[in-house]
């Protein structure tokens, strides 16, 4: 049987996230983990955890106000840094989380909500899952650091060349 427990993130989980993150070889500092659950305690973020089986298995954060100026323009929070662990994928903790975090985004913000994916195959699964759950893209082309790409112009390949995408109340 299949257990999938999703929670918000406590101060007594700091440690445990930045030893899992660590142990998967994904680069989240222990500062980073402890910023994280800072601006939870200020309302700017939500960050939620999954757990499968007991094991922890992934998080996600819902950000009050996108680092993204169009989100931030408009008040559209933004779903951010989505991990499920390699081995935990295809176990439906990832839908599990984007549930969450839709229902919390759309109950405590409003009706429309964005996420940011980066455009190589790493991001592959990502891209994948937010067409299939109705996200479309905002419209506005490729960002590299929340900036707009401009024709004919280069720009690294990496975390930080995103498309946005949003995503209207059902």
């Amino acid at each position: 049987m299949r257990t999938i427990e999703v929670r918000p993130m406590t101060a007594e989980d700091v440690e445990l996230i930045t030893f899992h993150f660590a142990e998967h070889g994904i680069k989240k500092p222990g500062d980073y983990i402890r910023q994280c659950w800072e601006q939870n305690e200020t309302g700017e973020r939500v960050t939620l955890l999954a757990f499968y089986q007991g094991q922890f298995a992934g998080s996600l954060h819902l950000l009050k106000r996108s680092y993204y100026p169009y989100f931030a323009d408009e008040g559209i929070p933004e779903i951010n840094d989505f991990n499920v662990f390699p081995p935990m994928r295809q176990l439906g903790i990832g839908n599990a989380l984007m549930d969450a975090v839709e229902q919390i985004a759309f109950e405590q913000y409003g009706g429309i909500v964005g996420i940011g994916v980066g455009l190589y195959e790493s991001y592959g699964a990502a891209q994948r899952i937010y067409a299939k759950r109705g996200y479309i893209p905002d419209g506005r082309g490729v960002m590299y650091n929340q900036q707009p790409v401009a024709p004919g112009s280069q720009v690294w390949l990496d975390d930080d060349l995103n498309l946005y995408f949003t995503k209207m109340l059902p």
